[in-house]
């Protein structure tokens, strides 16, 4: 038996040991499933300010981790981090969010064999700054309350809606948009958009 057959005839075997191995973790419920995501979100930041109710975007990346209890309902966590401040318009505030953490939980709803649309609704603790330079300016006026930690309520409800789309074998490209939360000592609310994947296992 010469070497290409050898090689031919050993990497068949192979595969055909591992088929129902393949098998049974495509037939593998998704309420015995995990998954974990990684998504670029941007934050628009709505409301800001006494009069004029300004709105700003900045940049954060979330990490999703979570679980199916059936193949309906799930849970999860996500923890993020903004990498780029926003800065409102018309005056020289700043906001940065550092940090939150969000625990959800919702709706998983197959609508074709690769597409699922999904709604959650959760709590989110978010810790921030709000920075303003020269805020005795007169224009600066109306953000002076702002000033310093932000939210100054640094637990909210939240909420998002989203579609995802299997694009290899357990791996869903996902779009999705909702409230992160909203600052009850200023109403200034903050929505989250994002996009990225996720991994089923």
């Amino acid at each position: 038996m010469n070497k290409v057959a050898l090689r031919f005839l050993s990497s068949s075997l192979m595969a055909i040991s591992l088929a129902p191995l393949a098998a049974q973790a495509q037939d593998t419920p998704r309420s015995d499933k995990h998954y974990v995501g990684l998504l670029v979100t941007a934050l628009e930041h709505r409301s800001i300010g006494e009069r004029t109710k300004e709105d700003a975007w900045g940049q954060a990346g979330t990490l999703v981790i979570g679980g199916h209890l059936n193949d309906l309902i799930h849970a999860e966590i996500r923890l993020g981090g903004g990498f780029n401040d926003a800065d409102v318009s018309g005056s020289d505030l700043t906001l940065a969010v550092d940090y939150f953490a969000s625990w959800y939980m919702g709706l998983h709803y197959p609508i074709t064999d690769y597409a699922n649309v999904y709604a959650q609704a959760g709590f989110t603790h978010v810790k921030g700054e709000a920075t303003l330079p020269n805020r005795e300016e007169s224009y600066n006026a109306q953000f002076r309350d702002l000033e310093g930690d932000y939210p100054d309520s640094s637990f909210s409800i939240s909420w998002l809606a989203g579609v995802d789309f299997e694009v290899v074998s357990n791996t869903f490209l996902v779009f999705e948009g909702g409230r992160l939360f909203k600052d009850t000592g200023s109403s200034a609310n903050t929505f989250q958009f994002s996009t990225g994947l996720r991994y089923e296992f």
